[in-house]
This record gives C-alpha cells, sequence and structure tokens, in this order.
C-alpha cells in the first residue's frame, strides 16, 4: 500500500534534491558533509562503518562487527581486490549499503541487486547516486542516519534509514521508494535490507528456523556455499512463520555456538510474503538479502507515489548466538513490542478444556477452577458467536459463523457482559477468540458482501478449512471499517475486553483482490499486510488496555511484523511438553520469554500417545508465558495443590523469567536432554530449567551443569521448585549458598531418572 508525495513536501525535496520525509519536515540535526569519506553508527557494542564507493557516488559498508573507535581503520583494512585483473567477470561485488540490480563500479551490470525496477520507458537498470546525507531528529535513546538516492536518469529516488539503538545493540533500517517518474513503474524486486559486505572470512554459517505445522521452529545450522542461497521464507501469506521465521543468524569463521564466535542475526518485521536469502561471492564477500517476496507479481508503484518497505532489525556478537539472542530480546521489550516491559498474565484458555461444548455453568467452573489455581485471567476460544443457522457449534465444527462477530444467545443466553462480569468477580480478566481475517461462506457477512473476499477473476472461488473458509480483502478500506466496527462493539459490550486471540486458519487461498484494477493485482499480497497493519494500529489505539495474542494455526504468526501490535503469539498448536521443547527452543533464538505463550495441558495431546508428567509439563510451560489449556475439574486433589504451588512460584519468578537474560545451555539437539536458564537483568535471581528427553538410566550421567550470567562475587542460595509431594530433590548443591563463579565454572552436579524428568532450580543472592 504505497501513499501519495504531498505537494509541499515534494517541492521541498525537489528543491534540495532529497526524497525523505525527514528533511521536508525540517527535521533534520545534521547533515553529513558532501565530502566526507566515512560516517559511522554506533551502539554500545556495534559499529556499522560506512565508506564511499563508486567514486564517491553510494556509500558502502566497511565494518559490520564489533565497535570501532576510529572509522579511518575500517577504512584502512578494508579491500575488494583479488588476485585477477578482471574481477568483475567474476561477478565479484563491491560494498553497498543498498544493493541494487545497474549500480556497479565495475564494467558488469549489478545482478544480485535487492531492488530491481522496471521504469516508466521499460529500462531494466536502475543507477543510484547519492544525493544527500544526514542524522536526523529521533526518538530518545537513538541516533537515525538517512541516505537519500535518486537515479541519475530518471527522477525515481530512494531513501534508506539506519537507526542505532544504543541500550540495545540493535540497528533499524528500513528503505522508502519514490516514483517521481511521469507513469508508473514496475518494483521486480523490492528487499529492505540488500547489503553486500567486504570479504569478511572464508567460511560462513547461517542458523535458521524451519518447520510445520505443529512442528514450528526446528534449528537448522548449515555451512554457506559459494553460490546464491534462498535460506528461507514463505509464500503462504498469512501463516508466514509456519515453514520458517522470518529471521536468520549468520556466523563468520567457525560456527557459532551459544557462547563464543562472531554472529551477525536480523529479523524481518513482517506478516506476509517474505524471502531471506545470502551470497557468498568468489571471492569468499558476502551479500544478504531479505524482504518482501514478489512471488505474487510485480509491484505497480504509480506516479507520485511513495511505498515503506518492512523494516529489518539487526545486530552482531562476539558471545554467539546467545549474546545475539539477548540484543534482539532487549530490542523487542524496550522497542518493538507494546508495553514489552509489562508482565503477561497467567491465563486459562477454554480450547482444549472444552473445544465447542460449553454452556455458561460449563464456562463458571472453568473460571472457578483456574481462579482456585492462581489465574489471572479466562479467554473464551471457538465457538461462541453466530447467530440461528450461522451459529457456530459442535455440530457445525469450522463450517459457519466466521465473520459475524456476535454472541450465539443460545449458548451464552446472558451475553458477554454477563460473563465478562462472572470473570471479574473471580478476579480475572476476560478475553475471546476471533478471526478477523476470514469468513465463511455460510454468514451474514459473505452473503451480504461476497465482494469483500480475495477472489480471482473468471475462476472458482477457492474455500479453505471444512470447505467453507475464504480471506477477506483486507486492501479494501471498508472490510477494515466493518472489521474495527465489530472487535468495537465486543470491547464494548464486554465491558472492556482485556485481550484479543487474534486467530488466522487460512493461507492466501485465492490470488485476485476485488478492490485492485487489473494492473494493481500483484500489489495485494503487500498492501493486504499494510492493511491489516493499519486494522490493528487503529483497534489498538482506540483500545489502550487491549493485549492481543498472534495465532496463526499455531506459531504461524510468530514474526515482529505482527509483534508490533500484539503482545505475545502462540507458540504451537503441538502442546505436548516433549515437542515443545524444541519449538521454545528455536523460538528463544529470536523471541523473549514473555513473547511465547506455553500452556499446561491435559494428556495425551492430539495424537500423540505420549504421557507426560504434569511436573514435567510445568516446568516447560513456566519458561515462558505459563498458562493453562484443559478442564482444571479433571485434576485430581494432590494435581491442584501442586498446580497452585507452581502457579505462586511463576508469580514470584516471573521478572526474572519474562524480562530477564536467557542462556541456553544444553541443546536438545543431539542430547538426551535440554537446559536452559533465565538471570535477572540486577543479577539478583536464576531461575535454571532442565528437561530431560528420551534417555537411558544406566548409561547416562550428565555432568555438572555450567551456569551464566551471574554475579561471580555474590553467593546464591540454591532452591529446588515443582517438587511433587515427597519427591526428592535432583541435585546435592539444594539447600547451600555457593559462589556465582562456582557456579560458572564448576557447575551444579544434578541427576535425572527416567525419561521426561525435568528440575528448576532458583538462585536467589543472599
Amino acid at each position: 500500500m504505497s501513499r501519495p508525495v504531498g505537494r509541499a513536501a515534494a517541492l521541498a525535496v525537489l528543491a534540495v534534491g532529497l526524497a525523505a520525509q525527514a528533511w521536508a519536515t525540517g527535521n533534520v540535526r545534521r547533515l553529513v558533509a558532501a565530502d566526507a569519506t566515512t560516517v559511522t553508527l554506533e551502539t554500545r557494542s556495534v559499529s556499522v562503518v560506512f565508506g564511499k564507493v563508486a567514486d564517491g557516488r553510494r556509500w558502502g559498508i566497511l565494518h559490520l562487527g564489533a565497535r570501532q573507535a576510529d572509522a579511518a581503520d575500517a577504512a584502512a583494512l578494508t579491500s575488494v581486490r583479488t588476485a585477477l585483473k578482471y574481477k568483475a567477470t567474476l561477478g565479484v561485488p563491491e560494498p553497498s549499503a543498498y544493493s541494487v540490480f545497474g549500480s556497479s563500479a565495475f564494467k558488469e551490470i549489478n545482478r544480485y541487486g535487492g531492488l530491481a525496477v522496471r521504469h516508466a520507458d521499460g529500462t531494466l537498470s536502475t543507477e543510484l547516486v547519492l544525493r544527500q546525507t544526514a542524522f536526523v531528529a529521533d526518538v530518545p535513546g537513538a541516533e537515525h542516519l538517512v541516505f537519500n538516492y535518486c537515479d541519475e536518469a530518471y527522477p525515481f529516488e530512494v531513501t534508506q534509514h539506519f537507526r542505532a539503538l544504543a541500550d540495545v545493540d540493535v540497528i533499524e533500517t528500513w528503505v522508502e521508494l519514490t516514483n517521481r517518474e511521469p507513469s508508473a513503474v514496475r518494483l521486480l524486486r523490492m528487499d529492505s535490507f540488500a547489503i553486500d559486505l567486504p570479504r569478511l572470512s572464508d567460511t560462513y554459517h547461517v542458523h535458521h528456523l524451519t518447520g510445520q505445522w505443529a512442528s514450528e521452529a526446528q534449528l537448522v545450522e548449515s555451512e554457506l556455499r559459494r553460490g546464491e542461497t534462498r535460506a528461507i521464507g514463505s509464500r503462504s501469506g498469512i501463516r508466514d512463520a509456519w515453514e520458517g521465521v522470518p529471521g536468520v543468524m549468520v556466523s563468520f569463521g567457525d560456527r557459532a555456538n551459544e557462547r563464543q564466535g562472531a554472529v551477525f542475526g536480523g529479523v524481518l518485521c513482517w506478516s506476509g510474503i517474505w524471502a531471506i536469502s545470502a551470497r557468498r561471492a568468489p571471492d569468499d564477500s558476502l551479500a544478504l538479502r531479505a524482504g518482501y517476496d514478489l512471488a505474487f507479481g510485480e509491484y505497480v508503484l504509480d506516479s507520485g507515489r511513495t511505498v515503506e518497505l518492512p523494516k529489518f532489525a539487526f545486530s552482531y556478537s562476539a558471545a554467539g548466538k546467545g549474546g545475539l539472542s539477548r540484543n534482539f530480546h532487549d530490542w523487542a521489550r524496550r522497542w518493538q513490542m507494546p508495553d514489552g516491559q509489562k508482565m503477561r498474565p497467567i491465563q486459562l484458555n477454554s480450547w482444549e478444556g472444552a473445544y465447542f461444548t460449553f454452556t455458561e455453568k460449563s464456562l463458571h467452573g472453568m473460571m472457578d477452577g483456574v481462579a482456585a489455581l492462581g489465574g489471572e485471567m479466562f479467554v473464551l476460544d471457538d465457538g461462541w458467536f453466530g447467530v440461528g443457522d450461522y451459529a457456530r457449534n459442535e455440530k457445525d465444527n469450522v463450517t459457519v459463523g466466521l465473520g459475524d462477530w456476535v454472541v450465539n444467545p443460545e449458548k451464552l443466553p446472558q451475553g458477554l457482559a454477563a460473563l465478562a462480569g462472572e470473570a471479574k468477580r473471580r478476579g480475572l480478566d476476560f478475553g475471546l477468540w476471533v478471526e478477523p481475517e476470514m469468513a465463511c461462506v455460510k454468514s451474514r457477512l459473505y452473503e451480504s458482501h461476497p465482494d469483500w473476499v480475495l477472489r480471482e477473476r473468471n475462476r472458482p472461488l477457492r474455500t479453505g478449512r471444512g470447505n467453507a473458509q475464504v480471506v477477506l480483502d483486507l486492501v479494501n478500506p471498508a472490510v477494515r471499517t466493518n472489521l474495527l466496527g465489530q472487535l468495537n462493539a465486543l470491547v464494548a459490550e464486554a465491558g472492556g475486553l482485556a485481550y484479543f486471540k487474534w486467530d488466522a486458519n487460512a493461507n492466501l487461498l485465492n490470488v485476485g483482490c476485488p478492490s485492485l484494477d487489473a494492473a494493481h493485482q500483484g500489489n495485494f499480497p503487500f498492501d493486504y499486510v499494510k492493511g491489516l497493519y493499519e486494522l490493528l494500529g487503529e483497534l489498538r489505539e482506540q483500545n489502550p488496555g487491549l493485549a492481543i495474542q498472534a495465532c496463526a494455526s499455531g506459531g504461524g504468526r510468530a514474526d515482529y511484523g505482527f509483534l508490533r501490535y500484539a503482545d505475545e503469539f502462540w507458540g504451537s498448536d503441538d502442546t505436548d511438553a516433549r515437542e515443545r521443547v524444541f519449538i521454545q527452543w528455536g523460538e528463544s533464538h529470536f523471541f523473549p520469554a514473555q513473547a511465547i505463550a506455553a500452556h499446561v495441558t491435559k494428556v495425551p495431546y492430539g495424537d500423540l500417545a505420549r504421557r507426560t508428567p504434569l511436573k514435567y509439563r510445568f516446568d516447560v510451560a513456566m519458561s515462558c508465558r505459563l498458562g493453562f489449556e484443559l478442564e482444571p475439574r479433571d485434576l485430581t486433589a494432590d494435581e491442584t495443590a501442586f498446580a497452585r504451588a507452581c502457579v505462586a512460584d511463576y508469580k514470584r519468578l516471573r521478572p526474572t523469567i519474562q524480562q530477564g537474560d536467557l542462556y541456553r545451555l544444553v541443546s536438545p539437539y543431539g542430547h538426551s536432554y535440554a537446559a536452559l536458564m533465565h538471570a535477572g537483568k540486577s543479577r539478583e535471581q536464576a531461575v535454571v530449567f532442565v528437561y530431560g528427553l528420551s534417555r537411558g538410566n544406566w548409561s547416562d550421567y550428565p555432568p555438572p551443569l555450567v551456569l551464566e550470567g551471574l554475579d561471580p562475587a555474590r553467593r546464591y542460595a540454591i532452591e529446588e521448585i515443582n517438587l511433587p509431594s515427597g519427591r526428592a530433590v535432583h541435585s546435592d548443591a539444594v539447600g547451600k549458598m555457593v559462589s556465582g563463579a562456582a557456579l560458572m565454572s564448576q557447575g551444579v552436579p544434578f541427576f535425572l531418572t527416567g525419561d521426561y524428568d525435568s528440575l528448576v532450580l532458583v538462585l536467589q543472592a543472599r
């Protein structure tokens, strides 16, 4: 979704040869002299040094890594020479801060640019020339650098932003494209991040996450070979994180581990079609690309309009993948997520405890149960909406009602206000499941507005989930207005909802958009996401106290684009505790604990025959945002007492788990157990989790667990929690006082008995 260029802004921009709105609105803090050969952007620990390339026509990246005191050092130590005279024939790029198809310092055209434009006259190449460089005024604590370029032959402009956030060691970058040509241009590539680095190493390794439904966020690590590699991507259009979370880590030299190695990483803040790729050139220089994937067709940018590409946030760590993850976690809490430093409540979601079969009385009983356990929120999942023939219930399952966000009076005769009041009377906040982006063909909304759904001209309408579900056209402002009105009405009817579980159980089923003309059909996957963000932004702005969970058939919306508007995401529809060890391990590479919703559920889960102990299920869920997905009244008296104690402990440890530093100690990949810990920022408290997997009792003896993130000069009391009555402790160190130095060198001895044994240790400085 592009925006028009205002006349006043356009005149100001044209007068000084600038495209960025920052200059047009007068918040330039400092222009960089035209004859400057380097410019540096820094956080506490990271430096990006830009240097002039192509005879001063563009900025290239001379250094991206540990902070350097002098930019001249980076310039002196950067070389793009090879042993061969005619290096252009090898496809060796020069350093570039934003590589485009066409611009090159060599005689041969740059074929690997992250931006490719078909200009109004049909020309395919773009040759950018630097117009201005400036530091602009921004939010406190940020250093915002802007580069403005224009094609030397066409009035097509590129404005690139880099915003350094010193307190979290993360740099955000995004790009604005402005078309001042007399007719539309067509974007054939439109990456947010397209850098060409100088030669840093002769070996690189890529670390990313892949998966599928109920098996999200599986860790993949491999050596990056010479040539171009599509590391990961998604073309589903909606459930964008099923196949892989839109983030990547690249280690320079030997493969980085949790504690050691030079590693770069970034996350694309986007909820639609995306791709991340890398190219290791013949001389071992590295090019990285991340952004919107134009798999559905070229994007048409009309004359006089600007499009802003998704943000890419990146960082660097010399302390391995663990250090990089902690940078992302701090950034997410401080800068990206709404209320990121607020504690997330313990909730009971009704789905696995009730599914579609419930009454007001049974829901009151579930509320009683979670309140007795110490829970703080009750969320009513699917099955509460639709009227008459459009009512959602156990008989019709998922085939009716989506789009009609009104209470089913047969199921809830007292209405939402009464149900929310019952929750409040028990000390609980109240939330609802919704699926606003979709509708059923059997719904009042669809029957009244069949033109409001995505569909292809001259082809039958494709339907998903129960052969009944379609995707609404969020490019259409009328659709967004209708949905916003329905959602606001639910908030008002409930007397102020606390929470929406925002689900999405379909991909882009039909590659056609009724609200766009034939020439702009390729725009719709991009503009759909922009429309979604507009809807989410207005919903939160009009309901400041509302929290949102991102759910898309499980972890399909684990991305920082949606998390700009949501407080958390559902980790996976797979709630089996053993499976969740791997899923949450992967998700923790990019997301902090309070962003990952993890619930204690009944056993066995789904089609699995596995029965894990209640303790194990609690131990796994407590490492993230704890919740429940069961009928509390099904618990025995002993289980209820145990669960109540676990909840009480989680509440006192919640600040450390949700806001502390994460250390992944032992990977579940290649080991018979996994271990991680959260250390509070003040180093006064830490919580250690150890999860047994499938293991042999008489042949598997784990070594002492070496901890991290403690104060070596302080002494810590060691406590074990989540122990069922009569169960012996898992470590002889429990009950003792030990120095942080010893815990981080000698380690904590422990043992595990049998499959799915687990332990949780609390370390408290005295």
